[in-house]
């Protein structure tokens, strides 16, 4: 077991032990000369007041101390059981982040040099620097290292936000319907992490004989990839809608696209889709597990019933039965996941809940009686309302498409 350094004749305390961490800065020293390393504990003493100075002997003693809470390491490149650049390639393998400075010999700086392009934050001529000097190259390096991790940790951000963009778009792209006899207007929102993006999706297209088909998708699970299986069933159904598969066989479809995606049996998925007739005045209706759109006739708004349906994607091929629809004039309807009737009602443990839901969207639709005009606001106020009852965002994914027919006098 190796022994714990001592200084002053007191052993320096771990994390935890004595002192805190924040009551002040903690150095490592790695110098095999007794000479060499009381220059350097007395310039430090008198130019970092409360320093707290370990010692080690070898390499290898340094390497059993790095993860005890150090704020930064001097280290000779000249010790016994360890020379030149290897030292310094060894400590960031080991300890990636703590700021490290080298201390070379009068007639070694070339070695100084090499060692901050391996990774060190600076370097120091031994004997040839102050105490001033010392502590405020200790004070940069230590700067310099958490610059560097907080710019890291931005880079790595960004490039999660671009991929959760990118997979966004996949889970909620641009719809190919051009008929100007039905709007749509969609939202997506990612859950309260949005490191864990879900797999919820949704689309609308048209199809070769002028229907229109429309689906919202939830898989379960949240992370990257849940979200990769939501892209891919979005596309194969896009595909399948776009060539006029029918519903039936193209709920058998998706249940080969996720066995071959998915990386554990135990992934599925819910769906509700539509399908729309060219006549705009009926749909048949398909559930895989997934709960049923809202109808808005008028000013009234229900539930449709959950007759038909079967089980969801991926467990099993039970079959699923299509429920005939009878469209209003002037209808909308609004699919959705669950996230958002899932939302806690005033921090208890009742959920929002399907009725919930139906009544925030009367409640808009009678403080804003021209909703149809702008429908993408009902769907953002939905959300809103939703994360206010909760107390706060909601934990789960949520994906609302809001599509209905135009009036005869041409409005939305």
């Amino acid at each position: 077991m190796a022994h714990r350094p001592r200084i002053h004749g007191e052993e320096w305390p771990r994390p935890g032990e004595g002192a805190s961490a924040g009551d002040a800065l903690s150095v490592l020293l790695v110098e095999d000369d007794d000479g060499d390393a009381l220059i350097v504990d007395e310039l430090l003493t008198d130019a970092l007041p409360g320093v707290r100075i370990a010692r080690s002997r070898t390499f290898a003693e340094a390497l059993d101390q790095v993860d005890s809470g150090v704020d930064c390491m001097l280290l000779d490149l000249q010790l016994p059981d360890a020379r030149g650049l290897d030292t310094v390639t060894r400590v960031r393998a080991r300890a990636p982040q703590i700021p490290l400075i080298v201390l070379t010999g009068l007639n070694d700086e070339a070695a100084g040099v090499a060692a901050v392009d391996a990774g060190a934050q600076d370097y120091l001529v031994k004997g040839h620097v102050d105490g001033h000097q010392l502590a405020r190259a200790i004070r940069y390096a230590i700067a310099r290292r958490q610059a560097a991790e907080a710019q890291q940790q931005l880079r790595l951000a960004e490039a999660q936000a671009r991929e959760v963009a990118r997979l966004e778009r996949g889970l909620a792209p641009r719809s190919l319907l051009s008929d100007p006899s039905v709007w749509i207007a969609s939202r997506y929102r990612a859950g309260r992490n949005r490191a864990l993006l879900g797999g919820d999706f949704l689309d609308v297209t048209e199809t070769p004989d002028g229907g229109v088909r429309a689906v919202v998708g939830d898989v379960c699970g949240h992370g990257p990839d849940e979200a990769a299986v939501g892209v891919c069933l979005r596309a194969a159904w896009r595909a399948l809608g776009v060539t006029g598969v029918d519903g039936e066989r193209a709920m058998l479809a998706l249940q080969r696209v996720l066995e071959g995606e998915r990386e554990t049996s135990l992934l599925y998925t819910t769906l509700c889709m539509l399908e729309i007739e060219p006549a705009r005045d009926s749909a048949r209706m398909l559930l895989a597990g997934h709960p049923p759109p809202m109808l808005i006739d008028g000013s009234a708004v229900r539930g449709v019933s959950r007759d038909g349906g079967g089980p969801p994607i991926g467990l099993g091929e039970a079959g699923w039965s299509p429920l005939r629809l009878e469209l209003p004039p002037g209808w909308a309807l609004l699919l959705y996941t669950d996230g958002i009737i899932e939302g806690r009602v005033d921090a208890g443990s009742e959920r929002l809940g399907e009725d919930g839901l139906r009544r925030l969207i009367e409640a808009h639709m009678a403080a804003q009686p021209d909703w149809r005009e702008r429908p993408e606001a009902m769907l953002a106020e939905l959300i809103a309302r939703a994360e206010a009852l909760n107390g706060g965002e909601l934990s789960d994914d949520v994906a609302l498409l809001l599509i209905g027919s135009r009036t005869r006098g041409g409005e939305a």
